[in-house]
């Protein structure tokens, strides 16, 4: 089966074993992983972080979507076009985390 970027339909939650998880637009429940260890109240804090980046997420959604209908056709396929998206944008992050001496 072929990984395929997954667009969240809503904004994560905590299940009830305490895993951090989201619905895609496809339906589907994905599991990103257990909450990290603290008291209720930094799980709070967390989740609350993550509620007020949905509307900056929405916006880097919408940006890439244009990004998309720009750049493929018929030299590049739109599954092309996301896969060479996402890995730039891996890269990119990967670099700008160690130029803030935040990667490994």
């Amino acid at each position: 089966m072929e990984d395929s970027p997954i667009t969240p339909h809503a904004g994560p939650i905590v299940d009830r074993d305490g895993n951090l998880t989201y619905i895609g637009d496809d339906g589907r429940r994905y599991v990103v992983g257990p909450m990290p260890e603290g008291d209720e109240a930094s799980v709070d804090r967390v989740m609350e972080l993550l509620r007020s980046g949905n509307g900056l997420f929405k916006s880097i959604e919408s940006l890439s979507r244009r990004w998309l209908e720009t750049v493929s056709g018929t030299h590049l396929e739109r599954r092309a076009a996301l896969v060479l998206l996402l890995t730039t944008l891996e890269t990119a992050l990967e670099d700008g985390e160690e130029e803030f001496g935040e990667g490994p």
